[in-house]
């Protein structure tokens, strides 16, 4: 685990990584509140690219929690059945659904604990939805961001909880909103788990990682 960057070094790496993408993205397709929350939930030990092929065609029938229990478990089974661990998490989107529909009259509500307690959202899920939907500033730490922050030192901590907060504590406030799709991209990309791309790294002068591969 690096050593936590100063202040002046993490902003120079964000202000280069917002330089290089302004407006960076999640890549999970979705067409409101309900598909996003779905989506992020499929896509547990699955890539984003997986996800949208399988929620291209559903979300098309589907995109509302009334509408996915019209089609049924079944039937979402169908869709959904090249994703990892598909017959557990066709069973979470069917009983979150009953219970948006029942409790929530069909919303999505945006509060983080209301998210958590949906079946199959954990908290990294209801941070992705809570910031690509109603851009708060929540920050949704994957593997990608864990391992980012400990080797370069932007946001190092033991677990994902101590990461989160290393970023929220360090990571200055205009950066905050894009933060976590801006380290998801790079650790995806460049910072990967395996040979990392720091001939190619846009911040490789101040990231703290001791084996760069240059």
């Amino acid at each position: 685990m690096a050593k936590q960057l100063d202040y002046h070094t993490i902003r120079e790496i964000f202000t280069r990584f917002h330089a290089s993408e302004p407006e960076p993205r999640g890549e999970l397709e979705h067409v409101n509140a309900y598909t996003l929350v779905v989506a992020v939930a499929l896509s547990a030990q699955a890539t984003d690219a997986g996800v949208n092929r399988a929620t291209r065609e559903l979300f098309k029938i589907a995109d509302t929690p009334q509408k996915m229990l019209d089609l049924g478990e079944e039937a979402l089974i169908e869709h959904i059945k090249t994703i990892g661990l598909f017959r557990n998490k066709a069973k979470n989107v069917i009983k979150m659904a009953r219970i948006l529909v029942d409790e929530y009259g069909g919303e999505v509500p945006n509060s983080r604990a209301a998210l958590q307690a949906l079946p199959g959202v954990g908290r990294k899920t209801a941070n992705v939805v809570l910031n690509m939907w109603w851009h708060y500033p929540a920050q949704a730490v994957d593997t990608h961001i864990f391992r980012f922050g400990n080797r370069s030192g932007v946001c190092p901590g033991k677990d994902v909880v101590a990461v989160e907060r290393a970023i929220e504590d360090n990571i200055p406030v205009d950066f905050q909103r894009h933060a976590h799709h801006w380290m998801i991209l790079h650790g995806r990309y460049t910072c990967v788990a395996r040979k990392p791309k720091c001939a190619a790294c846009l911040i490789r002068d101040l990231c703290q990682f001791e084996e760069k591969t240059l």
